[in-house]
């Protein structure tokens, strides 16, 4: 399999699976220091205010991985229309990162919403074959 034979809703998956990653950096950017890698998840427990929202967005990042990319996977094997496929594998992205930022911002009744959309476009996704 070459790059260029990869759909965009696979390249949205590689991207789904780096989110959780960006949300931690941003949990430790400033913060992390090279001591608290012995012990990252005593550190992780005395983060507070928006470094603690940023690392459970990373958990749930982590948490909604599997079922995005089973609808994905399922979606191509059922046939779906590639561009309906594409369209709401780059909805889930651009959810999950609006997801993020309103997490890290303490936004939660809108952060329940986002992630409620997204989960909506998983189901899709499942639905979207031929």
């Amino acid at each position: 399999m070459s790059l260029s034979s990869l759909t965009l809703a696979y390249w949205c998956v590689l991207v789904a699976a780096l989110l959780p990653y960006a949300a931690a950096y941003a949990a430790k950017a400033g913060s992390f220091k090279p001591r608290d890698n012995q012990a990252p998840r005593d550190w992780m427990g005395r983060q507070a205010g928006w470094r603690a929202r940023a690392i459970g967005a990373q958990a749930n990042s982590f948490e909604g991985l599997p079922f995005f990319i089973g609808a994905v996977v399922i979606a191509h094997q059922l046939g779906a229309a590639q561009t309906t496929l594409d369209r709401l594998a780059a909805a889930y992205v651009v959810l999950r990162v609006i997801y993020i930022v309103l997490y890290i911002r303490g936004l939660g009744t809108a952060r329940s919403a986002v992630w409620a959309l997204a989960f909506a476009v998983n189901i899709a996704m499942l639905f979207a074959g031929r």
